[in-house]
């Protein structure tokens, strides 16, 4: 009977989370560069939130049908937002989880793929375009992120919040690099066929996404830390969760 109270909460909030996910894949925020008609859409604030209180599993796979929702539908979500999503909730939620290194090699993956990806890629065209992406890692493996996730849990609020901001910070950057990595291989050559044009787009982005990541991530704390503590106080989150092991 435990399990089965247990599962049912799961799915419960599986369910929740992917409509509400899908519902704000409406709302647009801002606008992709060099997509016309799609934006970077509410969802985005959601995902880490996701990946924190659903875990690595039930996580992903919620932003997934709810992206596959808003892709279906929503005239402003895209395929790269939708692996955006999906990572992202996967990052934060392997963070949680207290598996960093794991979080960590799907980020520098990604960030290779992304960056070194032939011929267009920022790497051969840009460098200075991956600052921020850098800057990223630099926080995730670094003490920064370890006191974030030995503070997810904490019951003072201003450790709280920390912990959330560098949580949300990361994995929504590692989130914006795999929908990066999709925009390339989705847009050349067909769509941008000039390495000029690609440069051009790198160029414009250098301090645009740093800027919609750090909002993204204050937008996450704001919605995110209050949501946990009533789901956990209520014994609301999921089993697998609220027996995590704090290692790091």
């Amino acid at each position: 009977m435990r399990f089965r109270r247990l599962a049912s909460k799961e799915i419960g909030l599986v369910a929740v989370f992917t409509a509400l996910y899908a519902v704000l894949a409406f709302l647009p925020m801002f606008q992709l560069i060099s997509f016309f008609g799609k934006a970077i859409t509410a969802s985005t604030i959601l995902a880490p939130i996701i990946g924190i209180i659903l875990g690595p599993y039930l996580g992903p796979l919620s932003a997934f049908l709810g992206g596959t929702i808003g892709l279906g539908f929503s005239p402003f979500f895209s395929l790269p937002s939708l692996a955006a999503g999906v990572i992202t909730s996967l990052c934060a939620s392997l963070l949680y989880s207290g598996k960093r290194a794991h979080c960590a090699i799907i980020y520098l993956l990604f960030l290779l793929a992304f960056g070194f990806y032939m011929p267009i890629g920022p790497a051969w065209l840009y460098p200075q375009m991956m600052w921020f992406q850098i800057i990223g890692f630099i926080i995730l493996v670094s003490p920064l992120q370890s006191m974030a996730i030995k503070h997810l849990t904490s019951g003072n609020a201003a450790k709280s919040l920390y912990a959330f901001l560098i949580t949300s910070l990361t994995s929504t950057l590692a989130g914006q690099i795999a929908g990066s990595l999709v925009f390339e291989a989705t847009f050349w050559p067909l769509i941008i066929p000039t390495v000029e044009g690609w440069k051009a787009t790198w160029v414009l982005l250098t301090f645009v996404y740093p800027l919609e990541r750090v909002t993204l991530a204050v937008f996450s704390v704001l919605i995110g830390a209050p949501l946990f503590r009533v789901l956990r106080s209520a014994n609301l989150m999921p089993s697998a969760i609220l027996e995590r092991k704090s290692t790091v």
